[in-house]
């Protein structure tokens, strides 16, 4: 298996039981070993009273990006540290797109980068997710099941 076909199969995997994703509107765009990319429309229902998409939104995006980045590999993978800045609010209507690119994998413990941006290329957020890995896989590599 190639390293962009177990990708492939762990976002699918990830995909089939992430019932947060789908609801609040991600869309996975690509994947690969270390990296994924994921947007999302922002709706009124993503909106806070300033009429901006809420930070949450943006949070939860770059957030589930950094985890198909970190999981891609299929070694389950978790979040232990992660930080966001907001440097320009999210309207009504933009499509954002997350883009998460792995800095360091070193044993257990990875960095990742994420960057928030528009459909303008304007940066919305940028994120720095910190992973552990922990014992288990998303599908067995020889049967090709799933947990």
């Amino acid at each position: 298996m190639t390293p962009q076909q177990r990708a492939d199969r762990v976002a699918a995997a990830m995909m089939a039981s992430d019932k947060a994703s789908p609801w609040i509107g991600i869309d996975p765009v690509s994947v690969g070993e270390g990296r994924a990319t994921m947007a999302l429309e922002v709706k009124e229902h993503h909106c806070n009273g300033h009429g901006i998409c809420h930070g949450g939104i943006t949070y939860l995006l770059a957030d589930t990006t950094f985890a198909f980045a970190c999981n891609s590999r299929n070694q389950s993978t978790v979040a232990y540290n992660n930080q966001i800045s907001y440097l320009a609010p999210g309207q009504l209507g933009d499509r954002l797109t997350a883009t998460a690119t792995e800095v360091s994998l070193v044993g257990r413990s990875g960095i990742y980068d994420v960057k928030v941006t528009n459909q303008d290329a304007v940066v919305i957020a940028e994120f720095r997710g910190m992973s552990r890995a922990i014992r288990g896989q998303l599908f067995d590599e020889n049967t090709g099941e799933t947990p």
